[in-house]
């Protein structure tokens, strides 16, 4: 996915932070919408369908784990990469956050590189997984031409199951 058609939802309830994440994601081309607590996080993420997320954990209203856990029970923002930025560097906080649903966890102070680098590489993934998702739906349509559609989302479900297509095939 190109830098300049991503989104990126920023959630973190220190201006500072927001501003220097802002202009170093903006510096590389994507386009990033903020909130200052988590419950404004979550109307945002409904509201503007970010590629990625970038969630403090330590916020006064709902805690990034809570943020993440929403995020990820809600079917719009079920596999949108969250990337925690935190402060805390215990490796319990950090196992928290992953086990919260995180995709991955960077500790301030920030470094610039680094959170590039993972949100490219971030972005990379869901733009595959999205094609992923849009080649089994195109598979699920042309399967339904030829056999029922139960039998074509039981296969897909297991493409390497018992079930074979073979016998579905019409007589030459």
């Amino acid at each position: 996915m190109p830098a300049s058609q991503a989104k990126v939802l920023v959630v973190d309830d220190t201006e500072a932070n927001i501003k220097l994440v802002r202009a170093l994601l903006k510096g590389a081309g994507y386009e990033v919408v903020t909130a200052t607590c988590g419950t404004d996080g979550l109307a945002v993420a409904a509201a503007e369908k970010p590629d990625l997320v970038l969630l403090d954990i330590m916020m006064p209203d709902l805690t990034g784990f809570e943020v993440c856990q929403r995020l990820r029970a809600a079917t719009e923002t079920r596999q949108t990469p969250v990337v925690f930025l935190t402060a805390l560097h215990e490796m319990e906080d950090h196992m928290k956050a992953l086990d919260a649903g995180g995709d991955d966890i960077l500790t301030k102070p920030i470094n610039k590189l680094e959170l590039l680098t993972r949100v490219r590489s971030l972005l990379r993934i869901r733009a595959l997984t999205i094609e992923i998702q849009e080649q089994r739906r195109f598979i699920h349509d042309l399967l339904k031409t030829y056999v029922s559609a139960e039998s074509a989302q039981r296969y897909l479900a297991d493409p390497t199951g018992g079930l074979s297509l073979e016998p579905l095939k019409p007589p030459s």
